[in-house]
């Protein structure tokens, strides 16, 4: 009797054992799963508000460009009022998605797009140098947002080793 109780009682051990280890596997495997769906949103949102900064950047460098040969450039302003219109939704997710880094960059970047619009719409006779500057500006602030994106997305770092 008593074998049959030790069989017993090692047989509920092996089954909770069983139980536990099953379920902290599982719940490891939705973690990751969760991690990976939200960093694939991340990586997405960053791509489409970078390229929507570049687009808008590009946009008001041609009306630059058409302003100055005394061309019509209404077309290249509604690109880059559109544009804008469009990174500012996306800015939105970033803030939402991305770490305060991430966030803080994209702030600086919104900042230096501004300014760059801001002399797009009003034309002065501001020197070339001065609209250049104001491009170095949005890369330097650009550089700075993909460096804590990568950071943001864990790209570069071997998986295991913390940072």
């Amino acid at each position: 009797m008593a074998s049959q109780i030790i069989t017993l009682v090692g047989v509920l051990l092996g089954a909770v054992t069983s139980f536990f280890a099953t379920g902290l596997a599982e719940r490891a495997k939705f973690r990751q799963t969760m991690a990976t769906r939200w960093d694939e949103r991340k990586l997405d949102t960053y791509i489409e508000y970078i390229s929507c900064v570049k687009e808008a950047n590009r946009a008001a460098r041609q009306a630059v460009e058409a302003h100055e040969r005394g061309e019509d450039h209404s077309e290249a302003l509604s690109a880059m009022d559109a544009a804008e219109a469009r990174r500012s939704i996306l800015f939105e997710a970033l803030v939402l998605l991305g770490d305060d880094a991430a966030s803080q960059a994209a702030m600086t970047v919104n900042e230096r797009l501004w300014a760059i619009l801001r002399h797009t719409r009003e034309p002065s006779d501001t020197p070339t140098a001065d609209r250049q500057d104001l491009s170095v500006s949005l890369i330097e602030a650009m550089n700075t947002l993909h460096k804590a994106a990568r950071s943001d997305l864990a790209i570069g770092r071997r998986p295991g080793i913390p940072t």
